[in-house]
């Protein structure tokens, strides 16, 4: 009998159907293949697309639940924003409405009323940053006063020679601007 120069080309060997794993008929042992099938690959796949698309479903939620707490903080904010000025200004109300209900008033009681009555309206403003602008003797600012008038004066030209009305800042932000008449220029 001769001898074959590979001894494994004399032997027989059978193919593997991809069900059963090949056996190697010389070593005897059984080899089977490290990679998972197409249809376990497809199972994982699609698990984990399950699994993102059911995350991407909860973060679209809380994105639209933190929309609209959003939206209600803010519309709270506008509708009650005036509520401690409004606060604030009570305790005026109720000094003017206790000075009309006084039977016997003199003149000088009225007026020192009125005086602490201005005097809480005055704090009421400083706690809710809202400042008076008298701007007698100051140079013309169109962004915080409006000129309804340019007058002959011995002042320098474009400068406040009469407040009609004073103005109000908010957070330095114009509520009203001071209506005033300007120096006319020589």
């Amino acid at each position: 009998m001769s001898h074959p120069e590979n001894p494994q080309e004399a032997l027989p060997v059978q193919e593997s159907t991809g069900d059963t794993p090949a056996v190697d008929s010389v070593a005897g042992n059984s080899h089977t293949d490290t990679l998972p099938s197409i249809e376990e690959q497809f199972r994982t796949l699609e698990l984990k697309a399950a699994e993102h698309h059911d995350a991407w479903l909860r973060a679209k939620a809380e994105s639209e639940n933190v929309r609209r707490r959003a939206q209600e903080d803010i519309s709270k904010a506008h509708k009650f924003a005036v509520e401690k000025f409004a606060g604030e200004l009570l305790a005026v109300k109720d000094s003017l409405e206790a000075a009309l209900a006084a039977q016997e008033q003199t003149v000088d009681g009225f007026r020192s009323g009125v005086e602490l009555t201005l005097k809480q309206l005055i704090a009421a403003f400083e706690k809710n940053a809202l400042v008076e602008v008298n701007p007698a003797g100051d140079k013309f600012d169109p962004h915080k006063h409006e000129a309804i008038a340019m007058v002959d004066s011995e002042q320098e030209a474009n400068t406040v020679v009469t407040v009609l009305q004073k103005g109000y800042l908010i957070a330095e932000r114009v509520l009203r601007p001071a209506l005033v008449m300007v120096a006319k220029p020589k």
